[in-house]
C-alpha cells in the first residue's frame, strides 16, 4: 500500500512538473507571437455568446500564419442568394456581394433556383448553362487583377477581363477554373497500415480505393490540365456541383487547394415525389491539411401557410439521414467522415424557406420599425430550434437586417406593396439562412447585401475557422 502511495505521489508531481513545463512553454510562445505580431485581442459578439480571438494578425491580407499549437486559422467567406431562375448577364459585377477587397482563403457560395423550376429542367433535361456563367462571374471578380485568356477557341473571358459569355458546358468551365485535377482533389493521401507500421511518410498520390464514381460531380470528373495559366490566378475552383436549380461552388486561394484531399459530394432530392432536384441539397465533404469540412447548399420546402414549417423540419432531418458520402480512405479505422454531422466543421446555407409567423400587416408595422428583435422571436426557425425539433446544436449569428424575401421585380420595395403587386403578396421573411457546427468556427460578419438582381437578396457570413495542420503546416507529398 506504501509502494502504491508513493508510486502515485510520484506521478502527481511529474504531472505537475509536466503541467508547470508546458504552461512556461505556453507562455514563452505566447510573448514571442505578441512580439513579432503586436497582435491585439478583441471580443466578437453572437447571439451564441462571447468568443475572444486575435483578429490580427491570424490573416493578414488573407494569408494564413502558423500559430505555435500547430493550428492554422483561416477566413471564410460564405453567401447563399436564390437567383429566382434568371440568368445572369455579363455586366453583372459581384465584387461587393463577394466582398472581393476582404481578400478571405476560401469562398463557398450558394444558389438557389440557377434555372427556372420547370417541369423540363426537373424531370427531363437540367440546363446547365447558367450555372456555367455565374462560375465565370465567380471567376470575374476573384481573380480579376489575373484574368487571362483562356488557351483554345471556346474562351469566357477577354484579353481585358470583360466577360465574352459563349455557349459552353459547365464540365468545361469548371475544368478552366481548377489549379488542380478533380482526381488529384479526390485521392486519399492517408498512411497505409503498412506505412505507419515502418514509419514512413505520407503518400500523396496513393491508388484510390474502389468507389462509385457516379456520387462524385459529373460536371467535374472530365481530368487534364486547366485552359487558364494557373500561376496568374489567386483562386482555384475546388469543387463545384448542380442539381436542378441548385448550384454550389468552394473556391480557395490557390496555395491552399494542394492541402486539399477525401473530396466527395452528394445530392439528396426532396422536391417533387419527395426525391426530385427542385428542393433538396448538396453537400461537399473534404478533409483540408488534418480537419474534415462540411458545406451544404440546400432549397428546402416553401409554403407560409400554418404548418408549413413542419415540412421544412422534415426535410433537414432526411438531409442528415440520406446524405452519405463514398468511402475513399484506403486505412482501416479511418476517420474519414461519411456522414454530415461526422465533420470537425460543417457550415449549412441556402433558401431555408422558414418565414415569419405574423401576418402580412402586422409584419409590415414592425419593419416599418425596423423592430428586428420582435421579428426574430415570430422567426419560424428560431422558434423550431430553441423547440428542439431542427437543427438541435447548431448556431446562428444574431440578426441586424431585414427580411431578404419577397421583393418586387427590380425594385427595393417588398411583393404586395403596391397595386400592381399584389397578387404576388408574400408575407416578408428571412428565408435565406447560414448555421454552422463544430468547434473553432468564429463568426465574424453576418449580413444581407442589396442587389436587386432577383426577389431574394444574398446572404453573406465571414468566419475565422481553426484547422489543424501537420507539424510543419505543410502536405507531405
Amino acid at each position: 500500500m506504501i509502494g502504491v502511495g508513493l508510486s502515485g505521489m510520484t506521478l502527481m508531481n511529474q504531472d505537475r512538473t509536466n503541467q508547470q513545463t508546458s504552461s512556461l512553454i505556453g507562455k514563452i510562445f505566447s510573448v514571442k507571437g505578441r512580439n513579432q505580431s503586436k497582435e491585439t485581442e478583441v471580443s466578437i459578439s453572437s447571439s451564441e455568446g462571447q468568443y475572444d480571438l486575435p483578429l490580427e494578425p491570424l490573416l493578414y491580407r488573407g494569408v494564413s500564419t502558423k500559430v505555435p499549437s500547430e493550428n492554422l486559422s483561416f477566413r471564410v467567406f460564405v453567401a447563399t442568394w436564390n437567383v429566382g431562375g434568371k440568368s445572369p448577364d455579363r455586366k453583372l459585377d459581384l465584387d461587393d456581394i463577394l466582398q472581393v477587397r476582404e481578400e478571405s482563403d476560401i469562398y463557398v457560395l450558394g444558389f438557389q433556383e440557377v434555372v427556372p423550376l420547370n417541369a423540363g429542367n426537373v424531370l427531363v433535361i437540367e440546363d446547365n448553362e447558367p450555372a456555367a456563367k455565374w462560375l465565370a462571374l465567380i471567376n470575374q471578380s476573384l481573380n480579376k487583377a489575373h484574368n487571362v485568356p483562356l488557351r483554345g477557341p471556346r474562351s469566357i473571358a477577354s484579353s481585358g477581363g470583360s466577360l465574352v459569355f459563349q455557349k459552353t458546358s459547365l464540365r468545361k468551365v469548371s475544368k478552366a477554373f481548377r489549379t488542380e485535377s478533380k482526381r488529384r482533389l479526390k485521392s486519399c493521401n492517408c498512411p497505409t497500415d503498412l506505412e505507419r507500421k515502418n514509419g514512413k511518410e505520407f503518400c500523396f498520390r496513393c491508388p484510390q480505393s474502389q468507389t462509385n464514381e457516379n456520387e462524385f460531380s459529373s460536371e467535374e470528373d472530365e481530368d487534364g490540365s486547366s485552359n487558364f495559366d494557373t500561376n496568374q490566378i489567386k483562386y482555384g475552383l475546388v469543387a463545384c456541383k448542380q442539381m436542378v436549380g441548385i448550384f454550389l461552388t468552394v473556391w480557395m486561394r490557390k496555395e491552399l487547394v494542394q492541402h486539399v484531399s477525401h473530396l466527395r459530394i452528394s445530392c439528396v432530392g426532396r422536391g417533387i415525389l419527395g426525391c426530385l432536384g427542385n428542393k433538396g441539397c448538396i453537400s461537399v465533404s473534404m478533409i483540408f491539411h488534418k480537419t474534415s469540412f462540411c458545406f451544404l447548399c440546400c432549397h428546402l420546402a416553401s409554403g407560409e401557410k400554418e404548418g408549413d414549417e413542419l415540412r421544412r423540419n422534415v426535410d433537414v432531418v432526411e438531409i442528415l439521414r440520406n446524405t452519405q458520402f463514398p468511402g475513399i480512405c484506403r486505412t482501416s479505422g479511418s476517420r474519414v467522415p461519411e456522414k454530415i454531422l461526422d465533420h470537425d466543421r460543417v457550415i449549412w446555407l441556402g433558401d431555408l424557406n422558414y418565414r415569419i409567423a405574423l401576418s402580412y400587416s402586422d409584419t409590415g408595422k414592425l419593419l416599418k420599425e425596423e423592430a428586428w428583435d420582435a421579428l426574430y422571436d415570430k422567426d419560424q426557425l428560431k422558434i423550431e430550434r430553441e423547440a428542439g425539433r431542427v437543427f438541435k446544436g447548431w448556431k446562428e449569428g444574431k440578426i441586424y437586417f431585414a427580411p431578404t424575401y419577397k421583393y418586387s421585380d427590380n425594385s427595393d420595395s417588398y411583393a404586395g406593396e403596391t397595386v400592381e403587386t399584389k397578387s404576388k403578396r408574400r408575407t416578408p421573411a428571412w428565408c435565406d439562412r447560414i448555421l454552422w457546427r463544430g468547434s473553432k468556427i468564429y463568426q465574424l460578419s453576418y449580413e444581407r447585401k442589396e442587389s436587386r438582381f432577383s426577389d431574394h437578396r444574398p446572404v453573406c457570413a465571414t468566419f475565422w475557422v481553426s484547422v489543424e495542420a501537420t507539424e510543419d503546416g505543410s502536405r507531405k507529398r
